[in-house]
């Protein structure tokens, strides 16, 4: 790395319960090189269950009790649901039937018990590390970004909000889950920010941009390591049905658009670090490739043993391979610099 002062970022996708692969990669760099993930991290950006995965990583959680979280809790959250028979439409699964026709696949009750009893009492001022947890509000039609309250952003706004909530906030899946209702915030309404932003990098280089980085700032360079979600890559035959209901899309609806964005961001920030005038070093640590019979396996809430030992292998070999890099090595044993309060 070249001399100066950098500001390292971490970024973790979204991907409801795949999050597991996310966690154990993290699991298995902290033991090859001994450390915690906060500790070398100036903000960690997380958006749905990547936002979950961020918020215990800035409480100084060790990743591998958040994989636990994920095997122990991940069948409270996303319970299996039975086949009934409906009219017209034969055996269909009970849960996707509530998701078409009635206010959500399931309730939110064992996803609020499982951040209650992760975070506790717990609140964003309390943080190790700068976070950025995008989420979306329905209240004011617009994307809405949860943030540690940096003294250099002159922010006031989040501190005091749980992590709980942020949690709840960012991981309210739309058809998946209820839209997320914060007293903190009035009752404002949130879903998921995977509807926007399933890859939050491009939201922590702008925050790094705006308020840390470059001419007349404490940083002059950028390092950002980009975490993904398992994802189903392959893509589909030609000849598929083109008058597609909700029906016909099902999972693959929310899933489209929230790899597509991935992509993009990805795409973005192999141009931008080209062309930047402020140096950026950029690092994606992809999906493990998915086959077509693992698929059934890796989505975003089928939470069992046989999906959650198919997301250990994907991962430990994809960290396999990534821990031998310099740039891992790097991210790993440089501390951050910049300190919270929390």
């Amino acid at each position: 790395m070249d001399k100066g002062k950098t500001f390292k970022i971490l970024s973790i996708d979204g991907g409801g319960i795949k999050g597991l692969y996310s966690a154990r990669i993290l699991d298995k760099f902290e033991k090859k090189f001994n450390c915690k993930t906060s500790d070398h991290f100036d903000m960690i950006c997380g958006t749905s269950t990547g936002g979950l995965i961020a918020l215990a990583l800035s409480c100084k959680m060790p990743a591998e009790n958040i994989c636990k979280f994920y095997e122990e809790k991940g069948e409270v959250i996303f319970p299996q649901q039975k086949e009934i028979n409906i009219p017209f439409f034969g055996k269909i699964n009970k849960g996707f039937w509530k998701q078409i026709a009635f206010g959500g696949k399931y309730s939110n009750q064992g996803l609020r018990e499982s951040l209650e009893e992760i975070f506790g009492e717990k609140k964003i001022g309390d943080s190790n590390n700068l976070l950025c947890i995008p989420s979306y509000s329905i209240t004011e039609a617009k994307p809405k970004v949860f943030k540690y309250d940096h003294r250099e952003g002159d922010l006031s706004r989040d501190n005091n909000a749980k992590m709980a909530d942020i949690a709840l906030a960012t991981s309210a899946a739309p058809t998946y889950f209820p839209m997320a209702e914060l007293p903190y915030y009035n009752n404002e309404q949130f879903v998921d920010g995977g509807v926007w932003a399933n890859n939050p990098t491009l939201v922590g280089l702008l925050e790094a941009l705006n308020c840390f980085v470059g001419i007349g700032k404490e940083y002059d360079k950028i390092s950002i390591l980009s975490l993904s979600s398992l994802s189903t890559t392959g893509g589909k035959p030609t000849g598929l049905k083109n008058e597609r209901s909700f029906r016909d899309w099902g999972a693959d609806l929310f899933e489209t658009s929230m790899n597509g964005q991935a992509y993009f961001s990805d795409f973005f920030m192999s141009k931008v670090k080209e062309i930047s005038d402020i140096k950026i070093d950029y690092m994606r640590i992809p999906s493990a490739n998915i086959s077509r019979e693992q698929e059934s396996l890796i989505q975003l809430d089928i939470a069992n043993k046989e999906a959650y030992q198919l997301m250990k292998i994907k991962a430990d070999d994809q960290a396999l391979v990534f821990e031998k890099t310099k740039e891992i090595e790097y991210y790993f044993t440089t501390l951050k610099t910049y300190i919270t309060n929390g």
